[in-house]
């Protein structure tokens, strides 16, 4: 098959190129690589020119403060119209979200419109922020979720400005089209499943592929001290609840201070990020979720233990029987005992490193995950 894969969050879309190329597939990926995350893209169209020149830089945003209207959308969109004879006749597009390319909603319509009229068998992954998962999470059926610091303290509406605005009538707007196109929407976790339950439409969840070529299990010796990774997104630091992790460090720092080592990053871009997992341990990844994301998976296929979302929900659909990754919870002391376990009892790092990497070759290997995409997308061509 012939396939183009549209956007990109947090390397999903290249590990599924991966695949789907090992299994003798042509695929072409576009998008703007995730802001300064950097991933590859094939059609690289982010509005770039304008982003990276310090002067235009600052009239785009004195132009969005008066008008809303980001002209790096228009950028994009033109580069995306340099494109367009090779944008047509694939057997299957799959957008990653319903607002793919994250521009100006006019000019991200145009773009959907384009593929949508081009294109005949267009699916939608469920994954990021869009107006079904968010309009769930803001229904407070989760016991807690991302959105949970805002439902606890409404005063934090200027921080959660951005996750608002996949409710408004706008993105309405987009989402209504979007599914009046595609053939249907696959989950990419388990999460998105729950979230997605009663959408028409709806198709089997699939969950992330991870390279388990590229990206090897190394079993560290846990000898000397144990090194802690927390690595910050400023700016979703609190929606990912980071703040519980740097009390809960906080908790431990001079208490095991001759036995850990505490490595903490902010912002940095995939390939600075991934160096900092070949030399750690134990990674803090997220304290608001129910299931792991990309950094979170990519980590346990190292063999690292994983502080993330591994509750009841994830652990019911895989059917566990060993734990693969530590469930954390908005809960500072807690978190701190758990790691505190670990401390004082390392060998246990090395039993759920293993049992995460085999999870990830299980559940989550490139190839397979890609086979079953395939599958998906046939069945409902």
């Amino acid at each position: 098959m012939n396939i183009l894969l549209v956007g990109e969050y947090s390397r999903l879309h290249n590990s599924l190129k991966e695949g789907l190329v090992r299994n003798g597939h042509q695929v072409t990926l576009i998008g703007s690589g995730d802001i300064f995350k950097k991933y590859p893209v094939d059609i690289n169209i982010d509005g770039r020119f304008i982003k990276n020149n310090f002067l235009l830089n600052k009239v785009r945003h004195i132009i969005y403060k008066i008008i809303k209207l980001d002209i790096a959308s228009i950028e994009t969109f033109f580069r995306f119209k340099k494109h367009t004879s090779i944008l047509k006749d694939f057997d299957v597009v799959q957008l990653i979200n319903e607002t793919p390319f994250n521009i100006d909603s006019y000019f991200e319509k145009k773009l959907l419109h384009f593929l949508f009229t081009h294109n005949k068998n267009v699916f939608l992954s469920a994954c990021g922020d869009d107006y079904i998962f968010i309009s769930y999470l803001l229904s407070g059926k989760f016991s807690h979720s991302t959105v949970s610091p805002y439902l606890e303290n409404p005063s934090l509406k200027k921080e959660y400005k951005n996750t608002l605005c996949f409710i408004s009538n706008k993105q309405k707007t987009i989402h209504d089209f979007v599914f009046n196109h595609i053939q249907g929407v696959i989950p990419a976790s388990v999460e998105y499943n729950i979230a997605y339950e009663d959408t028409q439409k709806k198709l089997p969840i699939i969950p992330n592929a991870i390279n388990t070529d590229t990206i090897k299990y190394q079993q560290l010796p846990v000898t000397g001290k144990i090194k802690i990774l927390h690595g910050i997104n400023s700016s979703n630091y609190i929606k990912k609840g980071n703040r519980y992790f740097e009390e809960a460090l906080a908790i431990l720092q001079n208490k095991y201070a001759d036995r850990i080592e505490i490595v903490t990053t902010r912002d940095l871009s995939y390939n600075e990020y991934i160096i900092h997992f070949l030399s750690t341990h134990i990674l803090l990844d997220q304290t608001h979720a129910h299931d792991q994301g990309y950094n979170a998976l990519e980590a346990m296929a190292m063999g690292k233990v994983v502080f993330t979302g591994a509750g009841k929900a994830f652990t019911d659909y895989y059917q566990l029987t060993k734990k693969v990754a530590v469930d954390t919870t908005p809960d500072s002391k807690k978190i701190a005992q758990d790691l505190e376990h670990l401390i004082l009892n390392p060998s246990t790092i090395t039993i759920l490193g293993k049992q995460a990497r085999d999870f990830i070759e299980k559940e989550h290997h490139y190839i397979k995950i890609a086979k079953r995409y395939e599958e998906t997308w046939l069945a409902n061509s």
